[in-house]
C-alpha cells in the first residue's frame, strides 16, 4: 500500500508501506497510482515527496509475483505518469533503492539520499534486465559507459558513488525526509523539462558502434553463457540509438525473451534457495534454526596459514575481537605480517574492526567465546589441538574446526563438551569466498549449530548446515567429478578438451586448470593419507584398483614428476615464465598420457564433448542424490547453494540438482545407466536409489523432492 498525507507548505507525502523493503507489489503499485492522482488533482499541492517507511525506500519488484500472471497497475505506466506530471516529485531515499525501486526513483524529478543508502539495478542477477525504463533512463542520466557497468553487473552502489555518478542530487546525514520536504518546497513551481530523463540524450563515446561491440565482447567473456548481461547491453544500446519510446519498446521485447527463459528460472531459484537454506532444520529433526544463537564478541583462530589468516580477517571485519594463535614465534610473525597486509588492503571503505592480539600461548584463550581451529588438515594433529583447547577454554566455549572433510565427531570426542563442537568449513580465500558449510555431528547441540550459522551470516557468508561424513556435501560430490575427468584422460581425452567442455558449460575454469591453480600436491596429500596412492599394478594390468575400486593414478604420477601446477610452472598445463598464470597445452602431458595408455593396454578413442559433460556432471549429481538419501543435506537447495557459492557452478544453471531437474531426471537416469553398463568398473555411475524413485514418482519438480526424499530415507 501507499499512504498519503498533505503536510504544511503544500507538499504531498506518499509513503510506500510493504515491509520489510517496501517491494512493489500489486497493492503498492495501486496505492502509488491512486495517491499520485490525488496529489496531482489537489490544487493546494505544489510538489510531492515519495519515501518508504521503516528506513527503506524500495527494494524493487515483488519477485513472488513472477510465478503467475501480473495483476494491478503496471510499473512502466506508473513511472511514466510520475515523470510526465507537472508537479515536481522528489524521491527521499533511505536504506535501499534497488531494481524497480531505483527505476521508480529515476522517474521522479529529483533524488535526495541518506549517506548510508545503496542503489542499484540487480535484475541481471535474476536473469532479467531493468524493464521499467531502467535501461533507458539511467544512460540518459549518467552516460552510456557508467550505466552499462551498473546494469550488466547488477552491483550495488553506495550513496557517495551515486552522488558522484549523478544518480542522486544531494546527500544528507540526518533527516532525509525533512531535507527532501524542504527541498521540494524550494523547487515547487520550477519548470521540469530537463528533469524528465526521457527527454534527454545520453552521453555516448564518439565511436558508438565500436564501443557497443566492445561492450558485447567483454560481457560475453564475463557472462560465460548467461543471456541477461548481453540483453542488457542491447537494451542500453537502444537508449543511445533510438528515441525514448522506441528504446522502451526494445527494452520490453528483450525482457519478454528473458522472462520465461530457463536461465531466469534458474537464477530466481538460486535467489529463493539462498533464503531457504538458512531456515530448515536438520534431517534428524533438530531445530537449530529456532534455537537462540549465542552472542560472539571474542573469538580465537588457531593456525595462521592461508585459511587461518582469511578467517581472522573475516572475524575482525565483523567487529569481533580476535586472538590469533601459532605454535612458534617465527610462524606467528609470518602470520602477523600476512594478516596485517590483508587488513590494510581491505581497509578502504570498511567499518570498524575488532581488536587483534597474536600469541603462542593457549592460556590466552580463557576469555574467548568461540574458537576456530585452522591447523594442518591432519586428523591426529587436529585431535591434539582439540584436547588442548578443551583443557584451556571455558567449558561453554564453542569449538569449531575448519576442516574440508575430516570426521567432526572424532574431534568432538576429544573434548569435555562434545555438544559444543561443530565444523566450520570455510572456502579459500576465507575472507573473500561467500560459502560456509556448518557441519553438525551426532552430538552437536542446536544452540551450537545456530551460533555457527549466525556467525556465518554476520561474516557475510551464505551458511548451509550439513551432516558429518567424509567430505561433507561439497567435497564428497567433487570426488566423483574429479575421478571421471581422470578416467576420461585414460580413455583418450586431453586436459584442455575436458576443460573446454566444462568452461563452455559455464564454469570459470575447468577441472584441470583448477587443479593447477590450487596445487596438485593438495589432493595428492589427501589421497596418500587415505591410502589410495602407492605401488601400482604391473604394465598391462589395467585398470588400476584401490580399496576395491577402479582408481586413476594420473595426478599422483604428475606429482611424482614434480609437476605441482602453477607454483612449479608445470602441472596438467605449462606455465611459461616466472609467475606465469596462462595455462598452455603441454606436449609433455600429451606424450605422458600416450605412454601411460600404451603401458596399461588402454586403447585411446575420440571422446565426444557431450560425454565429457555427462560423465563429469552426472556423476557429481548422482552423488548429490546419495547425499540426500543419507540425510547429509536436508534438500536439493542446500546442495545447489553450496555448489553455486563454493565451487563455481554457473549460477544461470541453478546448481547441480536444479540442472538435473531441468535436463529431466529420466534423461539423467538413462545416461547414467548407459555409462554404468559401458564402464561397470568405474565407481559413481550406478544410479542412486533416490534418483530411481524420483523418476518412478513421475519426475516431480524440484520443489516437491523433499517429500520423496523423506519416504526414501525411511526405507533405506
Amino acid at each position: 500500500m501507499a499512504r498519503y498525507v498533505r503536510i504544511p507548505g503544500s507538499i504531498a507525502l506518499i509513503t510506500l508501506a510493504n515491509p520489510p523493503v517496501n517491494a512493489l507489489s500489486a497493492a503498492v503499485r495501486r496505492g502509488i497510482t491512486e495517491t499520485l492522482s490525488r496529489a496531482i488533482a489537489d490544487p493546494e499541492v505544489k510538489a510531492v515527496v515519495l519515501c518508504g517507511e521503516n528506513g527503506n525506500f524500495c527494494g524493487g519488484a515483488d519477485i513472488k509475483e513472477f510465478a503467475g500472471p501480473m495483476s494491478g497497475p503496471g510499473l512502466v505506466p506508473m513511472i511514466d505518469a510520475i515523470e510526465a506530471g507537472e508537479k515536481p516529485v522528489v524521491a527521499a531515499i533511505e536504506g535501499v533503492a534497488l531494481g524497480g525501486g531505483l527505476e521508480l526513483a529515476l522517474g521522479c524529478h529529483y533524488r535526495i539520499a541518506h549517506c548510508k543508502a545503496r542503489v542499484g539495478l540487480p535484475e541481471v542477477t535474476l536473469g532479467l534486465l531493468p524493464a521499467a525504463g531502467g535501461t533507458q533512463r539511467l544512460p540518459r542520466l549518467i552516460g552510456l559507459s557508467a550505466a552499462l557497468d551498473l546494469i550488466t553487473t547488477g552491483r550495488h552502489v553506495s550513496a557517495q558513488e551515486a552522488l558522484q555518478l549523478g544518480i542522486v542530487d544531494r546527500l544528507t546525514e540526518g533527516d532525509t525526509l525533512g531535507v527532501a520536504v524542504e527541498f521540494a518546497q524550494s523547487i515547487a513551481g520550477q519548470p521540469l523539462g530537463s528533469r524528465r530523463l526521457s527527454t534527454r540524450t545520453p552521453a555516448c563515446p564518439a565511436d558508438l558502434d565500436s564501443f557497443l561491440q566492445g561492450a558485447l565482447v567483454q560481457v560475453r567473456r564475463r557472462a560465460r553463457g548467461a543471456m541477461a548481461p548481453e540483453a542488457c547491453v542491447r537494451a542500453v544500446g537502444a537508449a543511445a540509438t533510438l528515441p525514448y519510446s522506441q528504446g522502451m519498446q526494445r527494452e520490453q521485447e528483450l525482457m519478454a525473451s528473458l522472462f520465461r527463459s530457463a536461465q531466469a528460472r534458474a537464477l530466481q531459484y538460486c535467489f529463493f534457495s539462498q533464503r531457504l537454506v538458512g531456515r530448515w532444520s536438520t534431517p534428524s529433526g533438530a531445530r537449530w534454526d529456532s534455537a537462540e544463537p549465542r552472542p560472539i564478541r571474542r573469538a580465537a583462530v588457531i593456525g595462521l596459514g592461508t585459511m587461518g589468516r582469511g578467517i581472522a580477517v573475516s572475524l575482525l571485519q565483523a567487529g569481533i575481537a580476535v586472538v590469533a594463535v601459532e605454535t612458534d614465534e617465527q610462524q606467528l610473525e609470518a602470520g602477523r605480517r600476512a594478516v596485517t597486509a590483508l587488513l590494510e588492503r581491505r581497509a578502504q571503505g570498511r567499518g570498524s574492526e575488532g581488536p587483534l592480539r597474536f600469541t603462542t600461548d593457549l592460556q590466552q584463550l580463557r576469555q574467548v567465546e568461540l574458537v576456530i581451529e585452522a591447523v594442518f588438515e591432519d586428523l591426529a594433529v587436529k585431535k591434539q589441538v582439540f584436547r588442548q583447547l578443551s583443557a584451556v577454554c571455558p567449558a561453554d566455549t564453542l569449538l569449531c574446526t575448519n576442516t574440508s572433510g575430516l570426521d567432526v565427531e572424532q574431534l568432538a570426542a576429544c573434548t569435555r563438551s562434545p555438544e559444543l563442537v561443530v565444523g566450520t568449513h570455510f572456502f579459500g580465500p576465507a575472507h573473500v569466498m561467500k560459502l560456509l558449510e556448518v557441519v553438525y555431528g551426532p552430538r552437536s547441540s542446536p544452540v551450537a549449530v545456530a551460533t555457527a550459522m549466525h556467525l556465518g551470516k554476520r561474516l557475510g557468508k551464505v551458511s548451509v548446515a550439513v551432516g558429518n561424513c567424509p567430505g561433507f556435501v561439497g567435497n564428497r560430490m567433487l570426488k566423483p567429478y574429479l575421478e571421471q575427468a581422470h578416467f576420461l584422460l585414460e580413455e583418450g581425452a586431453a586436459p584442455e578438451q575436458v576443460d573446454q567442455a566444462l568452461e563452455e558449460f559455464g564454469f570459470a575454469m575447468g577441472v584441470f586448470r583448477v587443479a593447477d591453480l590450487s596445487g596438485l600436491d593438495v589432493g595428492w596429500r589427501v589421497r596418500k593419507e587415505a591410502g589410495l596412492t602407492g605401488p601400482g599394478v604391473a604394465p598391462g594390468e589395467s585398470p588400476r584398483r584401490r580399496q576395491g575400486r577402479r582408481y586413476s593414478p594420473l595426478p599422483d604420477l604428475l606429482c611424482e614428476q614434480g609437476r605441482l601446477g602453477q607454483k612449479t610452472g608445470r602441472g596438467w598445463y605449462l606455465y611459461e615464465g616466472p609467475g606465469a598464470r596462462e595455462a598452455r597445452p603441454d606436449p609433455w602431458t600429451h606424450s605422458f598420457l600416450q605412454q601411460y595408455r600404451q603401458q596399461h593396454g588402454l586403447q585411446p578413442r575420440a571422446v565426444p564433448q557431450q560425454e565429457v559433460l555427462e560423465r563429469c556432471l552426472y556423476a557429481l549429481i548422482n552423488e548429490g542424490f546419495r547425499v540426500l538419501e543419507d540425510g547429509i543435506a536436508t534438500g536439493p537447495e542446500d546442495i545447489d547453494i553450496i555448489y553455486v557459492f563454493g565451487y563455481g557452478w554457473p549460477r544461470h544453471r541453478g546448481g547441480p540438482m536444479f540442472h538435473a531437474g531441468a535436463v529431466g531426471l529420466a534423461t539423467v537416469l538413462d545416461r547414467l545407466e548407459h555409462y554404468h553398463h559401458a564402464h561397470p568398473d568405474i565407481p559413481n555411475l550406478q544410479p542412486s536409489a533416490l534418483l530411481r524413485r524420483l523418476v518412478a514418482s513421475g519426475n516431480p519438480p524440484i520443489q516437491k523432492w523433499r517429500e520423496v526424499i523423506r519416504r526414501v530415507r525411511s526405507q533405506l
